[in-house]
């Protein structure tokens, strides 16, 4: 029971963070959102070496992995899918599509569960089906009304699922596992931030000190987050993974309505009442089923 309570608590934490996540990129809307991805690099790497320089565990691990060129290759594409989610989540925020990409992250549990279920091969009850099929109506809904192929939230949802599949299969540790990931990619990053440097078209530096010191935090701002969502991903299910997702995208949508003013056509709450009628009978018989376990015990 301990690691899986550490799991949804992690979870819980690392979904609130991203839920708000757009106020601070919104300050950076300015800079050219590749740019802003590899300033997430750079600093989440130094950050990451830093906690992982005071680990004594999962050293072994590490090295083992660090000489596996299969397994380098793996944890390869999976800081490629996270860079590329990373990539398209920042320029629907900055381009004034938060609602857009608030969608593409409601889609993220529907395929979770599902691949917990067909992949990893996770067992559902009924009232747990009952939620996906309340959330498939209500994600069917959104698209439906969108009246077009949302190319941003199905990028934001397949990348994002993939990457969290291959987070649930992962041996490293969260800290680890991140480093490496962030680390082979580093020296792209790296070069595109030289480059722009020289060419004049920067910005660290070339605007003014808020926009530096916001740019620099952008290390914890990306790190911590994503720490906290590989230390549950390894501890509780996917599928329950994937239910505990919807508070993210439903804080963006408050975000993107009430703060920046995005328009929501009415007829979408519909749609909304749908998932988050799915997550509130996810989560009632997940809660249900752990109050009842220690009373077995005791018997």
């Amino acid at each position: 029971m301990a690691p899986t309570r550490s799991g949804a608590l992690s979870a819980s934490a690392c979904y609130l963070l991203w839920g708000t996540v757009p106020i601070y990129w919104k300050q950076l809307s300015g800079i050219d959102p590749l740019e802003l991805i590899a300033h997430r690099h750079l600093w989440s790497l130094a950050l990451l070496l830093v906690f992982l320089a005071a680990m004594k565990e999962n050293r072994e691990t590490t090295l083992t992995t660090l000489s596996s060129v299969g397994s380098l290759w793996k944890l390869g594409l999976s800081g490629l899918l996270l860079t590329t989610n990373w990539w398209v989540y920042v320029q629907g925020v900055n381009s004034g599509h938060i609602i857009e990409t608030s969608l593409g992250y409601f889609l993220v549990p529907l395929v979770n569960v599902l691949a917990g279920r067909f992949l990893l091969k996770e067992d559902l009850k009924r009232i747990q089906w009952i939620a996906v099929g309340l959330a498939a109506v209500g994600v069917s809904l959104l698209l439906w009304q969108a009246g077009r192929i949302p190319w941003t939230s199905l990028a934001i949802a397949g990348s994002w699922s993939g990457y969290s599949l291959m987070r649930k299969r992962s041996l490293l540790g969260a800290i680890p596992g991140l480093a490496i990931e962030t680390l082979l990619l580093a020296p792209l990053a790296l070069g595109l931030l030289l480059w722009r440097h020289h060419s004049g078209a920067g910005a660290f530096t070339h605007i003014n000190a808020k926009v530096d010191l916001l740019i620099l935090c952008s290390g914890a701002v990306t790190a911590i987050p994503l720490l906290l969502f590989a230390h549950a991903a390894r501890r509780i299910r996917l599928s329950t993974l994937g239910i505990l997702q919807y508070i993210a995208p439903t804080l963006q949508l408050f975000i993107g309505i009430w703060l920046y003013h995005e328009q929501l056509i009415q007829s979408r709450l519909i749609s909304f009442a749908f998932i988050w009628a799915a997550l509130a009978l996810y989560t009632g018989d997940a809660l249900f089923t752990q109050g009842r376990i220690p009373k077995r015990q005791l018997s």
